[in-house]
């Protein structure tokens, strides 16, 4: 039953017979058996089938609801007993997917290697996607928690822990005219720069399209990237700006004199980023331990803030 609601999550995910049964890693032929088999144990049909895959009936719905609830809790029961069976006093082992916003990958990337420090028998995945992936993986049980925006997010049944304020700096060339002014650049003196953002679609980028447009502003980028590393590269072709989170900016120009990074005046009110992971009482043993070093991060965070 576990593994035909396994395939079910895979084809409501992928929309399509063939995708979901390379998810699984099993033929199609097996994969549309499950499902018809699953329909049969049920008494209720699951899927609109016609020429191709057509979607989930209302039955089929309900049940994608149940079968994340029924597979998750399976997968915790197979992470507590692993962790049992090791004895006590014995590591964590296991695997984490942990997936992160973009500009939150330097952060992540300290909280990845903390976590790895402690537990150096857990097999992590790091995995840069946008808010609204890591929302609908962690729903489809294709990765385990979270590092995204806080403020705003329909969170649902997430256990959230803050670890940031994202602050925003310029990032620009030495030689550059924004760069050569000795006042923080306004948002009118980026606006008519030429610029290098990420895509309109990602949260970052909203955040910074209400900032112009909150001056009457709407500047079209030179160039957009859904990587802040090929952003940072534009920028050090010295021809493009970007903006950037502070912590990602000044991991990305470490060592390298010819960028600049600059306050803004007027800087966006700065939005909360945290990890997330599904609420379950208790949580299982690996993501409590990812949980617990992030707060130690948080903590120190915020002493070297104050200090």
């Amino acid at each position: 039953m576990i593994d035909k609601l396994e395939m079910f999550i895979a084809l409501a995910r992928e929309g399509h017979f063939g995708k979901a049964a390379a998810a699984c890693g099993v033929a199609q032929p097996s994969l549309s058996a499950a499902i018809k088999q699953l329909e049969a144990q049920l008494g209720v049909t699951l899927v609109i089938r016609g020429a191709r895959y057509g979607g989930l009936t209302p039955e089929g719905q309900r049940v994608l609801v149940w079968a994340r609830k029924i597979v998750g809790d399976a997968h915790q029961m197979r992470a507590e007993m692993r962790a049992s069976g090791r004895g006590a006093g014995a590591g964590l082992s296991g695997d984490l997917r942990l997936a992160v916003i973009p500009t939150a990958l330097s952060v992540a990337a300290d909280l990845a290697a903390r976590f790895r420090a402690r537990h150096p028998d857990v097999r992590l995945s790091l995995l840069s996607q946008t808010s609204d992936e890591i929302l609908s993986g962690m729903a489809d049980l294709q990765i385990d928690a979270g590092v995204t925006y806080l403020d705003g997010a329909a969170l649902g049944r997430m256990t959230a822990l803050p670890l940031y304020d994202e602050h925003y700096r310029l990032v620009c060339a030495r030689g550059s005219a924004l760069a050569q002014n000795p006042a923080p650049p306004t948002w009118e003196d980026i606006a008519r720069s030429r610029l290098c953002l990420l895509p309109p679609d990602m949260q970052n980028r909203k955040i910074l399209t209400r900032s112009f447009a909150a001056q009457g502003l709407a500047p079209l980028p030179a160039l957009e990237s859904n990587s802040t590393v090929a952003l940072m590269a534009q920028v050090m072709a010295g021809d493009l700006a970007t903006i950037l989170p502070v912590q990602l900016a000044q991991f990305l120009a470490a060592g390298r004199p010819e960028i600049v990074i600059r306050e803004i005046a007027d800087p966006p009110a700065a939005p909360c980023v945290g990890l997330i992971a599904v609420q379950r009482a208790p949580h299982t043993p690996v993501i409590a331990a990812l949980l617990s070093e992030a707060r130690r991060m948080s903590e120190q965070m915020r002493v070297d803030r104050a200090s």
